[in-house]
């Protein structure tokens, strides 16, 4: 195993180590500024990483959850497995976990991405080490747990350390970033890079960053109604504390945000969400009027609002992206803050009204990773740290739990489905779909395919316009988290 460089997981303790000494610090100067936490949440830990041999452990930044066809979670450890190198695991609703895959360093490991879903069924993610050059390499696995390498980072002009899973645009291709790697004359190491893999591995760069237009762009993209993709750096743009862009699926990239220090927000860590009134929200951790991060939505233009500032005890740091839920708020974490120190859950209205709906205290994790509204409604997550494991570095091993936010049930579809002519094939995910009697696009009835009890396919129908689409099964009626887009 020694080729591979495995001392790099060392690497990835003592940065969590250095964490969690943050976090101490924050919940010493936090409790001055007490806020109470907002009512009618229930919150629930349905598994403690750690307590069974081979567990995956601390699933942490940017660690993105998936839903898969079939109900259940999916996403990963950046640690544990049969090897300590990461792992792959599934997890149903009511909190039964299943390892589908431990990394074995040749395959890779340290993955710290998460999954992503695509059209196909099978999740895509990446690695921070592993590989042929121990640099990193994007994945394919299957529901079922098989794993298949499509592309080993080298880190020359394809780029290293891609943090976060690749997303599937509307032509089928994926898109990722990587932290490092690329232009070696701006940068020492690289700027970073863009890249396009297809499903089969060919893999492509499609941009290399230089200072200028950012750098360290290690947040997920995701694609705009307007077919191009957003991102963020780290570093790099006109005041050197990072950037927010746009790239068209051939690799044009414009800077339409430069960050500026403390007024704000930086960097910006998390994936931008496109929020139904037509802006991009975000999170940057740290700047703000506290210096504790701040939350903002910004146009496609580069317009940038604050909409909230971070204080300590409603939670700093927020590197984690924020989830639009079916009531049009945002829910998301901060890693640390709170009154514990541990980090927060919290609401934010499109208008900045904010609320923190749970405190982190360690037994109940801490140092919280992105969330996810599965289609029951309900909010899930995981953190890196806490819980009731112990050996693993910072305290616990952390996390899988659920947040009830009172919200009920409904459809989605994949974002790269969520727009297409009629004649249109789409995937809808949700529930109780056995027995369903009819589905709609904005009104059209469609000729639709029951898959399973919680997945179904249907085709746009002749007439259909832009709006919710409606599936009617025996339970009720569910109509979809978002409009599909009916395109000419």
């Amino acid at each position: 195993m020694a080729m591979f460089g495995f001392p790099r997981l060392e690497d990835t303790r003592r940065r969590k180590l250095r964490r969690a000494g943050a976090i101490v610090l924050t919940f010493a100067v936090a409790l001055p500024f007490s806020t109470p936490a907002a009512n009618a949440q229930t919150y629930s830990v349905l598994y403690n990483f750690g307590l069974k041999r081979g567990d995956p452990l601390v699933p942490a930044f940017p660690g993105a959850i998936a839903q898969g066809r079939d109900g259940n979670l999916y996403s990963t450890g950046e640690e544990g497995g049969a090897n300590n190198l990461g792992a792959v695991f599934k997890i149903t609703p009511e909190g039964k976990l299943t390892e589908l895959y431990s990394f074995d360093g040749t395959h890779g490991s340290l993955p710290t991405s998460g999954l992503t879903l695509a059209t196909g069924g099978s999740f895509y993610g990446t690695t921070l080490a592993g590989g042929t050059s121990n640099q990193g390499v994007v994945f394919r696995i299957t529901p079922g747990g098989a794993l298949t390498v499509l592309h080993n980072f080298s880190s020359g002009s394809d780029g290293f350390v891609a943090e976060g899973a690749p997303v599937e645009g509307t032509g089928g291709n994926f898109y990722g970033t990587t932290v490092s790697g690329g232009n070696q004359t701006a940068c020492s190491g690289g700027c970073g890079t863009v890249y396009k893999i297809t499903s089969s591995g060919t893999f492509s760069t499609l941009y290399q960053f230089d200072v200028t237009h950012g750098s360290g762009p290690n947040a997920p993209l995701i694609q705009g109604t307007d077919g191009n993709f957003y991102g963020s750096t780290v570093g790099g743009g006109a005041y050197g504390h990072g950037t927010i862009f746009r790239i068209t699926p051939g690799g044009k990239l414009t800077v339409i945000h430069s960050l500026l220090s403390g007024a704000n927000g930086r960097p910006v860590m998390a994936p931008l969400t496109d929020g139904s009134d037509g802006y991009f929200y975000g999170t940057a951790k740290g700047g703000g009027f506290y210096g504790k991060g701040t939350v903002f939505r910004i146009t496609s233009q580069g317009k940038l609002n604050i909409i909230h500032e971070f204080h300590d005890t409603d939670g700093t740091n927020p590197s984690g992206g924020l989830v639009q839920a079916t009531d049009g708020n945002f829910y998301a974490t901060a890693s640390a803050g709170g009154v514990f120190g541990f980090g927060t859950i919290y609401e934010i209205t499109p208008q900045g009204t904010f609320s923190v709906l749970h405190d982190f205290d360690g037994p109940s994790g801490s140092e919280p990773a992105p969330l996810l509204q599965h289609t029951s409604g309900v909010v899930f997550g995981d953190t890196a740290q806490g819980g009731s494991a112990s050996g693993c570095s910072g305290d616990g091993c952390g996390v899988f739990y659920m947040l009830n936010i009172g919200l009920g049930p409904f459809v989605s579809f994949l974002p790269p489905l969520s727009s297409g002519k009629v004649g249109k094939v789409i995937q809808i995910f949700g529930q109780g779909f056995t027995g369903t009697t009819a589905v709609s696009f904005n009104g059209t009835p469609a000729i639709f395919t029951v898959k399973s009890g919680t997945y179904l396919t249907a085709t746009v129908p002749p007439g259909a316009t832009t709006g919710p689409v409606t599936v009617t099964t025996p339970g009720g009626v569910l109509t979809s988290n978002k409009p599909f887009r009916v395109v000419p």
